[in-house]
């Protein structure tokens, strides 16, 4: 290939936080577990007129798919508001705090992720007052830490990915984040062609004759042949920023509000010599389409855009790990307020660019790099009280109700606990947390929103605590139902076990059923279910009720087009909805059925290895949790653990459970899984092993490239198994693979047949 296309998105990048699972739970950086329940409670706090909740997992399907198209629209609108128009009516704080509450509803509820999901946007379309230009490569955004273990869980990332040991050397760059807009400058045998804004990300406007005033900016470079497209950021100093705002204000022109907004407002002119008069600056970080390479490392690269003629932060530098670019970012921090312009974080990134292409991208992130951001403010107030939520899973949830306080520019009036051990004072690893010191009704707490969007308690003042205030007592009964409450080993959270007697779970399961990746029956939402689970006339108190709903309203003497808010039309247009999911994929009748720890992924993966309901549901009548041919088949599939695989054969063997289930089924047409077409690719539709030391890459890798490829890989050898890879140390998987007749190949080998050799 002639061209080398590298993409680096520098300090200016948008938001996006990554949320790991464990348990069946997504849980956050801090090892917070937020569970995957659902109850219909607001916070009371607001962001350009939006209801926050408190809890992410404490919101019904319905709450959180309104949610998402407010927060869809409110970021769209922010994004023109600051990529296009220079007006941004968010401040930055509140901007990262909607985009941060978007991807926490996307990862509780992963169904409901719109098509036009903001964490799969980067900025906003052009302009139309600007010429469009198309990047040759994406101009991406960062993921995001706020505090010190992101940053170790950041650097822990990469190596597992890469193989590294904890001990192999891996330097990273760190440099200070511009608050600026970010351009990129496209230079054709040293000629400057093109200038291009992000917009969004694969879009830009055509800025070239306003980049050409810019004294910053070189118009040739020397010495330079082929493509070099070089991308950096606009801004304006704070001291060239007063003196605008006073010349403006003499003249009776426009104000600007910050530096940002000044200097995206003076590169966004129609009339470039409108630009040509505002003291705007570059710096350069960054490239996008090379014909050569600059160089072997990130910051050697930085240095020769610097030799070409580019102003490049000066702050930049080069770290060994992570308490190296901890320190590095303390310095920058404390420089902060001196250093003549606006920053608002530090970004790392992996300096070998070897490493960089290794790693890859996730949709809109480079895995080697992360954008620190500088800590959020912190307030105090009374705790002024402590309440329960029950959600779809029985889980007892925790929420101090608080004194209101402005947090960040945010009233916050309520805060997640967790579960019983935070309030108690004590981690998810069982250490300390504040020092031990627990949470009580009435005193003097101190709320943050650093890492997170929802807010959190991060200390208590011991010495305003009233004496009449005493320990919490978790409750051990349902608040909603009265069943016992019980806490499994392992588990952090409180359940209640009522099922589905309790009815905020009976509730709450009928929501997600009717869920957008479950049955998505046009006209049946939440509000809707919770309306037909109380009516005494046409109750729908199990999944299956909702298929009986036309022929039981054909005997009832209350017809339901009759009543308030219906009529012969939408009774009938809801009775047909219904009907047009009695046929439904495999993959949707599992994720609808609400199982813990079966999400949509998981409910996917299911459906593929067992391909119909018959084979699924006899499979879970012969399995036995821990032993047996139907166990280890389960728990042979890549990607299903010992935990989601007992929650499915627990579900499926419970009487009442499954009485419910098999009603339910009795009154669909389930389709079987299409077998994959496996033509275009030497693997595609194959089930692949990976066992022993791969030498070449990591497993991670590896099986990164095989479901690219179509590949499905497992975790275990069977006869459905097509191919195991074998690296040095294989032992009992490669015999057995052997004892099969399954085939077998090298590192090697597998590379070969892949064609990456």
């Amino acid at each position: 290939m002639a061209l080398f296309l590298f993409v680096l998105t520098g300090p200016n990048s948008g938001d996006s936080i990554k949320h790991p699972s464990g348990r069946g739970a997504a849980v956050n950086r801090r090892g917070h577990i937020v569970t995957q329940n659902t109850t219909d409670r607001d916070a009371g706090q607001q962001i350009a007129g939006i209801d926050w909740p408190d809890d992410v997992s404490a919101i019904s399907e319905s709450s959180a798919r309104d949610l998402l198209a407010q927060l869809a629209a409110l970021l769209q609108q922010a994004n023109v508001d600051y990529h296009a128009a220079d007006a941004p009516k968010l401040t930055d704080a509140d901007y990262d705090r909607v985009k941060r509450l978007n991807a926490a509803i996307e990862t509780a509820f992963p169904d409901l992720k719109r098509q036009d999901s903001p964490s799969e946007l980067v900025g906003a379309p052009a302009a139309e007052g600007f010429g469009k230009v198309k990047h040759a490569v994406r101009m991406l955004s960062l993921s995001n830490a706020f505090d010190d273990a992101d940053v170790q869980d950041f650097d822990e990332s990469i190596r597992k990915f890469l193989g590294f040991s904890g001990d192999q050397p891996l330097s990273y760059t760190a440099e200070p984040k511009i608050d600026g807009l970010s351009l990129s400058l496209r230079y054709v045998d040293g000629v400057l062609t093109q200038a291009a804004t992000r917009g969004d990300g694969e879009t830009g406007e055509n800025v070239t004759a306003n980049a050409r005033v810019i004294a910053d900016i070189p118009q040739v470079l020397q010495d330079v042949t082929g493509v070099i497209e070089v991308r950096g950021e606009v801004y304006m100093s704070h001291a060239d920023f007063a003196a605008l705002n006073t010349r403006q204000s003499e003249t009776g022109g426009k104000t600007f509000s910050n530096p940002r907004n000044a200097a995206a407002g003076s590169l966004r002119q129609l009339d470039a010599s409108i630009t040509r008069e505002r003291p705007l600056k570059f710096f350069a970080y960054a490239w996008g389409e090379l014909t050569a390479q600059l160089a072997e490392t990130q910051y050697g690269a930085i240095a020769r855009l610097a030799e070409l003629g580019f102003a490049t932060n000066p702050l930049t530098q080069v770290c060994a790990g992570p308490a190296d670019l901890l320190a590095h970012y303390r310095q920058i921090e404390a420089q902060r307020a001196t250093l003549g312009y606006d920053i608002d974080g530090v970004v790392y990134k992996v300096d070998d660019l070897a490493l960089q292409r290794r790693l890859g991208f996730r949709s809109t992130t480079p895995r080697w790099a992360i954008a620190h951001k500088f800590p959020a403010e912190l307030a105090w107030t009374w705790l002024k009280g402590i309440d329960i939520q029950v959600g779809r899973t029985g889980a007892l949830s925790p929420v101090a109700r608080l004194d209101p306080v402005t947090v960040g520019g945010v009233v916050v009036s309520n805060a997640t606990l967790h579960n019983e051990d935070y309030i108690a004072g004590t981690g998810g690893d069982g250490e300390m947390i504040r020092g031990g010191r627990d949470l009580r009704v009435g005193d003097w707490v101190q709320v943050y929103r650093a890492g997170d969007v929802i807010p959190k308690i991060k200390d208590v003042d011991l010495s305003k605590r009233p004496e009449t205030a005493r320990p919490f007592v978790f409750p051990v009964t349902c608040p909603e139902c009265g069943s016992a409450a019980i806490r499994e080993e392992g588990d952090a959270v409180r359940r209640c076990t009522g099922g589905l007697i309790c009815p905020a779970q009976a509730v709450e399961k009928l929501k997600h059923f009717v869920g957008r990746a479950a049955f998505d029956i046009e006209g049946l939402g939440a509000k809707q279910v919770e309306a037909f689970y109380h009516d005494e006339m046409l109750p729908v108190k199990q999944p299956a009720d909702i298929f009986t709903l036309r022929a039981r309203d054909a005997k009832a003497i209350a017809k339901l087009k009759n009543r308030d808010g219906w009529g012969e039309t939408s009774a009938r247009n809801l009775f047909d909805a219904i009907d047009e999911k009695r046929v439904i994929p495999l993959n949707r009748v599992i994720f609808s059925l609400g199982i813990r720890h079966i999400g949509e992924t998981g409910a996917a993966i299911l459906a593929r290895h067992y391909g119909s309901w018959k084979q699924l549901a006899a499979a879970m009548d012969q399995a036995k949790v821990g032993s047996g041919a139907a166990w280890d088949d389960l728990i042979g599939i890549d990607g299903v653990g010992a935990v989601l695989a007992a929650s499915l054969i627990t579900t499926m063997q419970q009487p009442a459970e499954r009485a419910s289930i098999d009603a339910l089924i009795a009154q669909l047409d389930v389709q079987d899984v299409t077998a994959p077409d496996t033509s275009g690719s030497p693997v595609a539709g194959k089930t692949v092993v990976f066992t022993g030391s791969l030498e070449k890459m990591t497993r991670a890798e590896a099986k990164a490239r095989a479901e690219s490829l179509g590949a499905k890989v497992s975790g275990s050898v069977s006869a459905k198994t097509d191919l195991l890879v074998a690296g040095p140390g294989a032992g009992s998987k490669a015999k057995k693979a052997a004892d099969l007749g399954i085939e077998m190949l090298d590192e090697d080998g597998w590379l070969a047949l892949i064609g990456d050799a």
